[in-house]
């Protein structure tokens, strides 16, 4: 069987980042796009170790440091990854 999702490039990842920075996408849609990569059956294999890295880090932006409701990745260390 064929994947049928290719993998995204680098500048698409960026661009992901770039929305979360300057709002224009959420958290939950950037974990959401990445989380694909992770769990569809049909995706690509990611062969681009940045790539990788990136798409696991946006797998999991909405992650809470704890109950006080404070995300885990800070919107600079996003910016700064």
């Amino acid at each position: 069987m064929s994947s049928t999702r290719r993998t995204p490039t680098r500048e698409e990842v960026e661009a992901w980042f770039t929305g979360l920075i300057d709002g224009t996408r959420t958290r939950d849609q950037a974990d959401r796009w990445a989380a694909r990569w992770f769990i569809d059956p049909h995706a690509a294999p990611v062969e681009d170790g940045v790539v990788e890295w990136a798409l696991d880090l946006l797998h999991g932006i909405d992650l809470l440091a704890g109950p006080d409701g404070r995300f885990l990745h800070t919107t600079p260390s996003c910016a700064h990854g």
